[in-house]
C-alpha cells in the first residue's frame, strides 16, 4: 500500500505542475492577445492619421509640415514594427506554454494510469488472498468431516 501512497502523491504533484502550466498558458495567451491589441491600435491610428491627411490632399502644404507628417509616420511603421515583433514572442512563448501543459497533462495521465493498475493489482491480489484462503478453511472442514 506504501507504493501506492507514493504514487498518489507523485499524482497530486503531477496535478499542482499541470494546474500551474494551465494558468500559464492562460497569462501567455492573455499577454499575447494585450501585445496583438496594442498592434492594432497602432494599425489603426497610422490608417486614421492617413485618411486625414488624404483628406486633405488638395490643400496647400508647407514642405516642414509634409516632412513632419511623414517622419512621424516612419516613427509609427516603426512602432508598429517593433510590436509585431513582440507578437511574434508572444506567440514563441504562447506555443511553449501550450507544449508544456501538454507534457504536464500526459505526465498526469500516465501516473493516473500506473495508479489505476496499481490498484487492479492489488485488488486482484486481495481476490487470490481470499479465495486462497476460503479454499484452505473448506479444505480443513472437508478433512475434518471425514
Amino acid at each position: 500500500m506504501s507504493s501506492l501512497t507514493s504514487l498518489q502523491v507523485a499524482v497530486d504533484v503531477a496535478t499542482r505542475k499541470r494546474d500551474d502550466a494551465r494558468r500559464a498558458l492562460q497569462a501567455t495567451l492573455a499577454a499575447q492577445h494585450a501585445a496583438h491589441a496594442q498592434l492594432e491600435q497602432l494599425r489603426d491610428y497610422a490608417r486614421e492619421t492617413e485618411a486625414r491627411w488624404g483628406m486633405r490632399a488638395d490643400a496647400e502644404m508647407k514642405p516642414e509640415v509634409m516632412y513632419h507628417h511623414y517622419h512621424f509616420m516612419d516613427r509609427l511603421g516603426h512602432a508598429a514594427g517593433l510590436q509585431t515583433t513582440v507578437v511574434g514572442d508572444h506567440e514563441s512563448r504562447v506555443a511553449g506554454a501550450r507544449r508544456a501543459l501538454l507534457e504536464a497533462e500526459l505526465r498526469l495521465a500516465s501516473l493516473c494510469k500506473v495508479v489505476e493498475k496499481r490498484r487492479a493489482d492489488l485488488e486482484l491480489k486481495e481476490i487470490r488472498r481470499d479465495q486462497k484462503q476460503t479454499d484452505e478453511r473448506a479444505a480443513l472442514q472437508y478433512r475434518s468431516s471425514h
